[in-house]
This record gives C-alpha cells, sequence and structure tokens, in this order.
C-alpha cells in the first residue's frame, strides 16, 4: 500500500482543470479498494475548505467571460446576416450549458471534500512546527524565495517527513504537488526534489511527484486506464433549442388533448357555443359557454396541430401515456423558469 500526501494546489487543480478530473475517480477506487491511504496534514484540510467556493465561482466566471469575449466577437464580425444569425443561436445555446459544465467544479469538490473528512486529519506536532520554523529561518525550501511565506508548505512537508519516519516496514509513501517553485529541483529535472529536501526521499520508500496521474499509474497502471477512460465519457448536456423544440411539442400535445375533450362536450351539449354578447351578458364564470369566434379559431389551431404533430403524435392517450406527457412538460418548464406543475396552455 502507497500513503500519499496530495498537496492542497493537487485537490483544487483536479476541480478547476476538467483534464484532472478523471483521476479523482481513480483516487476514490484506490482508496475504497485499499492500494492508497491519504495522509491529510490539518494545513491541507483547512486551506482546502478556505478555498472552495473561490474555486467554484471562478470556474463559471471564466467560462462566462470566455463565452461572452466569443459572442462580442460574432456580433461585431463582418459575416452575413443569416450566418451570424445561425452563429449567435449556438452561442445562446452554450450560453444556457454554462451554468451546467461550471457547476461540475462544485460536484468534483465536494465529492473531494467528502474523501478529505473520511481520512483522519494529521494534527500539527509541536516538533513540526520547530522544523518548519527551522527552514523559515535559514530560508531552506520550501522557504527560500524571496517575498513569499511559505511556513505553511514547510509545515506540509515535514509533516510528510514525520510520517515516514513513523512509517512501518515495507510501507510506501508518496509527496504528490504541483508547487513545482518551492518543492523542486531549480533549473533542471521539476520532477525531481529540490537538493535541499531530497534526503527526505528515496527511488523505493519515499517517492516524489508533480503529477497525481505518474503515482496512479506507478500504484497501478491498468486501474488507471480502466477508470480514467470510464469517467472520460460524458453526457452532453441538452441545447437551449432542443429544450425549446421539446417544450413546443409537448404543449401543443397538452393544449390538443385539451381542445378534444372540449369537443366533446360541445357535441353533447355540454358546452355551449354563443356570441359574444350573449357571453358578456352572462355570469362571469362561464364554463358551460364559449364563444363562437373564439371556438371557430379553436378549431383552426386543432386542424395546424394535426398537421404540425402527426397523426402518430396526436393521442388518444393512456393514463400512464398522459401522466408522461404532462410530467416531461412540467419538468422542462421547470428547468425553462417555471415552478413545478405549471401546466397552463
Amino acid at each position: 500500500m502507497f500513503k500519499a500526501l496530495i498537496d492542497t494546489c493537487v485537490w483544487l487543480d483536479l476541480a478547476q482543470d476538467p483534464k484532472q478530473t478523471p483521476l479523482l475517480l481513480v483516487v476514490e477506487h484506490m482508496v475504497r479498494e485499499g492500494n492508497l491511504s491519504l495522509i491529510v496534514p490539518r494545513l491541507v484540510s483547512d486551506e482546502f475548505q478556505r478555498n472552495r467556493e473561490r474555486v467554484a465561482g471562478a470556474s463559471a466566471r471564466s467560462l462566462a467571460t470566455h463565452f461572452q469575449k466569443v459572442r462580442e466577437a460574432v456580433t461585431k464580425g463582418p459575416a452575413d446576416a443569416k450566418r451570424k444569425k445561425r452563429l449567435l443561436a449556438e452561442l445562446d445555446d452554450l450560453n444556457h450549458k454554462i451554468p451546467l459544465i461550471g457547476g461540475t467544479a462544485g460536484l468534483v469538490l465536494e465529492r473531494i471534500s467528502n474523501l478529505l473528512q473520511k481520512t483522519t486529519i494529521v494534527e500539527t506536532s509541536d516538533a513540526v512546527k520547530l522544523r518548519a520554523a527551522d527552514r523559515a529561518l535559514q530560508r531552506k525550501p520550501p522557504c527560500h524565495r524571496d517575498g513569499k511565506n511559505s511556513i505553511a508548505d514547510a509545515i506540509v512537508v515535514e509533516t510528510y517527513f514525520d510520517a515516514v519516519k513513523r512509517g512501518a516496514s515495507g510501507e510506501r509513501f508518496a509527496f504528490v504537488t504541483h508547487n513545482k517553485s518551492d518543492f523542486s529541483l531549480p533549473n533542471g529535472n521539476q520532477k525531481v526534489p529540490h537538493s535541499d529536501l531530497a534526503d527526505g526521499f528515496s527511488k523505493i520508500k519515499s517517492m516524489y511527484f508533480v503529477s497525481l496521474a505518474e503515482l496512479l499509474r506507478r500504484i497501478d497502471p491498468s486501474t488507471v486506464t480502466e477508470l480514467v477512460w470510464e469517467q472520460l465519457w460524458q453526457q452532453e448536456p441538452r441545447t437551449l433549442s432542443e429544450i425549446l423544440g421539446a417544450h413546443e411539442v409537448l404543449w401543443r400535445q397538452v393544449w390538443y388533448n385539451r381542445h378534444k375533450n372540449r369537443e366533446w362536450m360541445v357535441e353533447r351539449g355540454k358546452i355551449r357555443i354563443v356570441a359574444r354578447d350573449v357571453w358578456e351578458k352572462g355570469k362571469r364564470d362561464n364554463q358551460p359557454q364559449i364563444i363562437d369566434e373564439i371556438w371557430t379559431g379553436a378549431l383552426r389551431a386543432a386542424k395546424r396541430a394535426e398537421r404540425q404533430l402527426g397523426k402518430e403524435n396526436i393521442g388518444p392517450w393512456t393514463d400512464f401515456e398522459w401522466g408522461m406527457i404532462n410530467g416531461k412538460l412540467s419538468a422542462l418548464r421547470w428547468v425553462l423558469g417555471d415552478e413545478w406543475d405549471m401546466l397552463d396552455t
């Protein structure tokens, strides 16, 4: 088994970079199967929680900003009017997807948070604090860069070294970070730790990685390949035009069914067709009556609906099918901003 300390920046990058997100599934799987155990210092846990909202918000804002720039470029561009209209319609579909795509960062952050919370947090010991402070005073990595307070990074790496020293015989350890400037060899192979940190690492027991994927491949190459491919498959969200098109069909089906019910009542005298002046002289609750000109327009609209929908899409419906149609219309209207069960036609 590998025991790995994964730096805060790696966890946050998993949420910010969609290309890295599939690796989270592999981590979850390996932890569940007992091939990987996480070392989570208190600092890493706290830093992650502090940055969650910022990363989730930045993900959605970044997509929205890029989209807006593209839309402005198309609007100002020299393309002919028809082509520009078509492009803008496609961009409107993309704009509809942005909350869905941007929202995936929040879901990934929640999965990471659950993973960290299930792991025993390593509290910072006084010995670790002293060694980290000594690094800062002597300006040793990761505290060697001008103008940067890296005492937190020093505590993290010293917590890792402490875990390695306490490790049992046969246990293997790994330190994973994307912070190459503070931890890696400067002006050389950045996959190698800084020379002042090198004593804490080795080729077998304590390994240094600047890529989470490389660690996971070292643990189990076949699992990485299988699970990453599984995670790379994504279901494409429906476009706005697709949603509006489906809504239009369902709206017409519901309206047509209600029209046919009213037609049945008219034929049996349960609803009377009257002139407008007769209707206006009656009670305002005129459910048993319908104005003649409105009924004529409804008959024309029904013929139009029959042509547009086709005979196979106008019923009659079973109770189950009718429930499905109404449920679909309610769901699409909720997506478009209405309240649930809004079925007015």
